[in-house]
């Protein structure tokens, strides 16, 4: 196991959430702190500890990117300032919690996608959950749809 491995096992058990869990994911919950971009936040739990999370499945435009700077402000508008829970389903590369977050009743990933503020990202989307919300939004023309030709953020990362 790399190291880089063990430092997420290790975060996974810090956090209550089994290693090796066959069922549903581990909730964790608290207060949004931070809004790094339109798919990344970060949150404090009961205990003051940071959780830096990146919602599951789809993905925002980057910085520099058309509808970056308007994707970040859309997560800001859901959650800023407020509780969420997150239903973690995997630690990313970066260490990051990856999950499912909700305000209240409103599911955030959803909520973003459906707004046009962020693409279904098919690679970790196995499931299909955000296409009929990324239909919606293309055929109303929402958000980045509203461009005559918008970059995935995956395409615009690799030209750079």
């Amino acid at each position: 196991m790399s190291p880089r491995h063990v430092r997420a096992a290790l975060l996974l058990i810090l956090i209550g959430f089994p290693v090796f869990a066959a069922d549903k994911p581990k909730a964790v919950s608290g207060k949004v702190v931070d809004v790094t971009d339109g798919d990344t936040l970060t949150f404090l739990d009961a205990g003051k500890v940071r959780h830096k999370v990146r919602l599951h499945g789809i993905d925002a435009p980057e910085k520099g990117q058309a509808f970056g700077t308007k994707a970040k402000q859309a997560l800001s508008d859901l959650v800023f300032d407020k509780e969420v829970a997150v239903a973690v389903t995997d630690v990313d590369r970066y260490e990051r919690l990856v999950g499912r977050v909700t305000e209240g009743d409103t599911d955030v990933n959803t909520a973003l996608v459906r707004g046009g503020h962020a693409w279904r990202y098919p690679q970790y989307d196995k499931t299909g959950d955000f296409t009929a919300a990324q239909d919606e939004a293309r055929a109303a023309k929402k958000g980045l749809w509203a461009d005559t030709d918008p970059a995935a953020p995956w395409e615009f990362r690799r030209k750079k």
